[in-house]
């Protein structure tokens, strides 16, 4: 993997593929940049992809103190390399992300968006003590435990769904990098839309989500589409949480190229 170093010293890893205009892709809970490998195909026909690793993620390296500043300065660094004013697109925790790095002013030329995880009125939050609870199952290495508790307290996951992830190959991979949890936990914030600092911007940005989605990942797209001024929701076929690459790829090249 490629290289960059952040503001603060911190090692950013990024794979480069394709050639065309740039985009850059960042992932959110539990992925670092292999969960574009069936994407990136997808794209690097039409344009030239940069999937990173998310501090603390993959071959990426890490700080003794976390900050959502830094993750800023790290996508920002990615973005330099890109050639300073790229699309960018993020998934998840990924997308809030994206969308406070382009509050900071980070450069980018558009912005696209797989259901950023607000959390909107009417719908479940996660208990006041969650983040405390989370880090005090990490400090004991009891990662599997935090997983869970992610899974279940935070995105709201019934116990046959966690027993369907616990046994599927994508679990132990969910333990590896379960130390990030509560870097996401501090991206997402209190879980409300910022809806004043939104309206003060101008980049085009393109919200997504799957027709198979929960109805808070639904409707939490299209109250952030809304609070763009230069946002719109697009909905595509695929699963929870999740546009299949061979969906999602036609329309990011001709969101990029276009």
């Amino acid at each position: 993997m490629r290289k960059v170093v952040s503001r603060d010293g911190t090692t950013i890893a990024y794979e480069q593929a394709g050639e065309g205009p740039p985009i850059v892709l960042l992932g959110g809970g539990f992925r670092d940049h292999t969960a574009f490998d069936t994407l990136v195909p997808e794209l690097s026909g039409h344009c030239t992809v940069y999937a990173y690793d998310r501090r603390g993620r993959g071959q990426s390296g890490d700080s003794p103190a976390y900050a959502v500043e830094r993750e800023i300065e790290d996508l920002a660094a990615v973005v330099e390399e890109a050639g300073g004013n790229p699309v960018v697109f993020g998934g998840s925790s990924g997308a809030i992300l994206a969308l406070e790095a382009m509050m900071a002013g980070v450069p980018m030329r558009k912005l696209a968006l797989l259901e950023p995880p607000y959390r909107v009125e009417g719908f479940r939050k996660p208990e006041e003590t969650f983040a405390d609870k989370l880090q005090a199952l990490l400090d004991q290495e009891k990662r599997g435990e935090a997983v869970e508790y992610f899974l279940a307290e935070h995105v709201g996951f019934p116990p046959e769904w966690i027993a369907d992830w616990k046994a599927s190959p994508m679990w132990a991979s969910n333990e590896v990098l379960a130390h990030t949890l509560p870097y996401d936990t501090q991206v997402m914030g209190d879980g409300r839309i910022p809806v004043e600092r939104l309206a003060r911007t101008e980049v085009e940005t393109l919200l997504v989500n799957s027709n198979a989605t929960s109805d808070w990942l639904l409707t939490a797209t299209a109250a952030t589409a809304a609070a763009l001024p230069a946002g719109r929701r697009l909905e595509l076929p695929g699963v929870w949480h999740r546009v299949l690459p061979e969906v999602l790829g036609p329309v990011l090249v001709e969101y990029v190229t276009g």
